[in-house]
């Protein structure tokens, strides 16, 4: 069965929309090529390496199937996928805190002695 890339291609743009992420941020959270992103975002059809729409889906907030059971036509898990965008949000809040935490501990203490 062929893969709807139109379908594949319409979720990300609208989930990078939504969560205002541009494409070379996404192609770095993803570990993909710019230029593979852009070829999937315009739907042009060619067979990936299924860890490749895993990553991208992963790194969108997703659970990793979700482009892959778009591409297949199938809907993705809707409750997988609002688990998954709560961990990737999570880890994205850890990931701020830890920076944070970095940016204090540079901080002259104030304490002169």
């Amino acid at each position: 069965m062929a893969k709807d890339w139109q379908a594949v291609a319409n979720a990300i743009n609208t989930r990078m929309a939504e969560r205002s992420i541009g494409q070379a941020e996404l192609a770095s959270r993803a570990r993909v090529a710019v230029a593979t992103l852009r070829q999937i975002q315009h739907g042009i059809p060619k067979d990936r390496n299924p860890r490749t729409l895993g990553a991208l889906s992963t790194a969108l907030g997703w659970s990793a199937d979700h482009l892959e059971r778009i591409a297949g036509g199938e809907e993705p898990d809707i409750g997988t996928d609002r688990l998954a965008g709560v961990e990737s949000a999570l880890a994205e809040l850890k990931e701020r805190v830890a920076d944070l935490e970095r940016q204090v501990g540079r901080l002259p203490s104030g304490r002169d002695s």
